[in-house]
């Protein structure tokens, strides 16, 4: 028997998923390589290929191994985390609006990160390593919170109610911080409000060391339940008539969701909005079966970060944009036109 219609036609849409992950990879690349030469100081294409080799100077050693490329990985890795995430919310939410850090989970992890940072010194190894579990414990509290607060008895989870309500919490959360900076002496207000824009601060390898573990057994995790997000997607009543346990899943989704929103701002601090744009814009480009809107997703939010990144190190040199107003400043007006369109 040949091939049904139905058939020809996902195997078309597979390989177009395919391709434009192919083409997300080739521009990460890019990126990657424009990335590595941007800086107050510049390096040429030929000297930074001599200095992976081994061939650069000590000065161009430096530059690269501890400053530049440790930025680079810790921007593809938070922006796929931060996106998958942002996927995540939307898909057990059915709210096209959910986004860690519109949803104030972010800010939850960030008051925690701010906390710690208070307490403890973020030059030893130790105290760096339980930066993403001590955002781990905000994120969570707060997305705990949010869900008690915006859930309506016989009505579940009202998409524009749960918007507003992460609002009201993330607001909250922010002037808590804004009083708790007031606690800080000058070199640690000036880390903080760095941190607030959204900047990659945690530009080392011990930071990459500390964030890598997270997204390794995450991000696979959340692709091995790209079906029951799919499942999710028809609804509370298909779902159960189709066998599926929805309360398990999704308590086990917005855990893998808060815990990549948590350990990516532990080290990149408050930006938002990647959660937000990345799915809608892989969504567009392979649509909105998960087997590939989340690997799109997370190969669409590291594209953004790492040239939101490059971008704000490159426009007013020798200073530097935080990656996250550079995001905000594309984000916030795609917010208002999501929520201009978005139904109750």
């Amino acid at each position: 028997m040949g091939a049904t219609p139905e058939s020809v036609l996902e195997n078309r849409r597979k390989k177009g998923g395919f391709t434009v992950m192919a083409v997300l990879g080739i521009l990460i690349i890019a990126a990657f390589i424009i990335s590595m030469n941007t800086g107050y100081i510049r390096l040429s294409p030929l000297d930074v290929i001599k200095t992976l080799f081994g061939w650069g100077t000590g000065k161009q050693e430096l530059i690269l191994f501890e400053f530049r490329l440790p930025r680079i990985v810790i921007s593809v890795l938070v922006g796929a985390g931060l996106a998958v995430s942002g996927c995540i919310l939307q898909g057990i939410t059915r709210n096209a609006l959910a986004d860690p850090g519109i949803l104030g989970i972010n800010a939850g992890a960030g008051l925690t990160v701010m906390l710690f940072i208070f307490l403890f010194p973020t030059s030893a190894a130790a105290p760096v390593l339980w930066l993403p579990v001590t955002a781990l414990v905000g994120a969570g509290l707060t997305a705990a919170l949010i869900c008690i607060l915006a859930y309506k008895r016989h009505k579940g989870f009202v998409p524009t109610r749960l918007l507003l309500t992460g609002i009201a919490v993330a607001t909250g959360i922010k002037a808590a911080m804004i009083v708790l900076t007031l606690r800080f002496d000058p070199d640690q207000y000036q880390f903080v409000a760095t941190w607030l824009a959204g900047s990659i601060w945690g530009s080392s390898w011990k930071f990459v060391l500390a964030l890598l573990p997270w997204i390794v057994v995450l991000l696979p995790f959340v692709f091995f339940k790209a079906r029951v997000l799919n499942v999710l997607n028809l609804g509370d009543q298909t779902a159960v008539g189709l066998g599926t346990p929805i309360g398990k899943e999704r308590l086990m989704l917005l855990g893998a969701a808060v815990g990549l929103a948590g350990s990516c701002v532990a080290v990149s601090g408050g930006i938002g909005f990647i959660g937000l744009i990345a799915p809608h814009l892989a969504r567009r480009l392979v649509g909105p079966k998960h087997q590939m809107l989340l690997p799109a997703s997370a190969l669409a939010g590291a594209l953004l970060l790492i040239v939101a990144d490059t971008l704000g190190r490159w426009i007013v040199q020798p200073s530097e944009v935080p990656a996250g107003l550079v995001v905000a400043v594309i984000g916030a007006p795609y917010f208002l036109y999501l929520l201009a369109h978005a139904k109750s």
